[in-house]
């Protein structure tokens, strides 16, 4: 009876023992699992930081730069305006001042002169415009874009049409109306290099919610898989991701490009 009883003891302390020890190691892995939950957030939380700080200064050395590339184009607006426009005004005049003090015959020589000379100084008065932030805006978004569409249609190309759909609606910010002009500028720019188009087709659609803008050419094309990204491109698409606009840009050999922009609202 006494070997019974203490294999019975026995036997419940074992069976203690084993409790006690799977509790053990419950808790044990318990505490591994928390540990590596929290350390696992923790560098979740971490990692998010150093991208969100490496997008904050991606974003901040672009805003930097397009500061800096506005400021510069301005600056080239103002020289273009007050110094090159002034210059050839007085050249306008002095060859004014010159035909009159010649006869019939050698004044009429004069003329294709002064009309090349007139229309250099306009165009020079208008690009001059384009450059100038305060002039765009004060100008207007649309204006702006009709200004640069006649300015390219008398030096290139043969048709700039200019087509808006839906009701109208403001930027939500003045400097974002500026950057996307600046956007369309550089499509225009790259069209005019390098397309051999004839012909543009720009089109402003408002929404309640966003604006989008579709810019064309039917230039030779290219094709955008093996085409080597230059600063055009990469401009436009820093610009764009800067304002939280989408940008895509479609071409194909011989069949033009064309930049469809949607600019959020919301």
């Amino acid at each position: 009876m006494v070997q019974t009883g203490e294999r019975i003891v026995s036997s419940a302390s074992e069976r203690y023992m084993l409790v006690y020890m799977i509790l053990v190691l419950v808790i044990i892995t318990s505490l591994v699992i928390v540990f590596f939950v929290v350390f696992q957030k923790r560098k979740n939380k971490l990692l998010l930081d150093k991208i969100k700080r490496q997008r904050e200064f991606e974003e901040e050395m672009v805003k930097a730069q397009t500061e800096t590339q506005e400021q510069t184009l301005k600056n080239i607006g103002w020289e273009l305006h007050d110094n090159v426009g002034q210059l050839l005004s007085f050249a306008s005049m002095q060859l004014s001042i010159l035909k009159m003090q010649v006869s019939d015959d050698v004044r009429d020589k004069f003329k294709d002169t002064t009309e090349a000379l007139s229309n250099g100084l306009k165009e020079v008065r208008a690009l001059s415009k384009t450059l100038n932030n305060d002039v765009v805006l004060n100008l207007g978004f649309e204006k702006s874009i009709t200004n640069e569409l006649d300015r390219l249609k008398r030096m290139k190309f043969t048709s700039a049409e200019l087509k808006i759909t839906g009701d109208r609606v403001s930027f939500k910010d003045k400097n974002h109306e500026i950057i996307v002009f600046r956007i369309l500028q550089e499509f225009l720019s790259n069209s005019v290099k390098y397309s051999e188009a004839k012909h543009l087709y720009f089109t402003i659609h408002y929404t309640p919610s966003n604006i989008r803008i579709i810019a064309k050419d039917d230039g030779k094309g290219f094709n955008t898989d093996t085409v080597e990204k230059g600063s055009g491109l990469i401009n436009m698409s820093s610009r764009a991701a800067l304002i939280g606009a989408t940008l895509n840009l479609h071409s194909k050999p011989n069949e033009g490009v064309e930049l469809m922009l949607d600019y959020p609202l919301d």
